[in-house]
């Protein structure tokens, strides 16, 4: 499972082969969600609201976002 980072009270991955739209996937005690890594919506799952917080935190800013959208784009774009 690609980590991509590890935060105080989650984990963001990011899944190869995986379904549009692109997402990230936190993980960690008690969260279990599926975010849009634009608009930053929850698509799935449930969890610590602080965790999800976190991470939503973490991905707002541009340079994670960017970072996040290229580990997508090189793990699931297909031609």
């Amino acid at each position: 499972m690609p980590e991509i980072v590890r935060l105080a009270r989650c984990k963001i991955c990011v899944y190869p082969g995986d379904h549009l739209p692109p997402h990230f996937h936190v993980r960690g005690p008690g969260v279990r969600v599926s975010i849009d890594i634009v608009t930053h919506k929850v698509l799935r799952g449930t969890g610590d609201k602080a965790a999800i917080g976190e991470a939503v935190a973490w991905a707002s800013i541009p340079e994670h976002r960017h970072r996040l959208l290229s580990e997508w784009r090189r793990l699931n774009e297909r031609d």
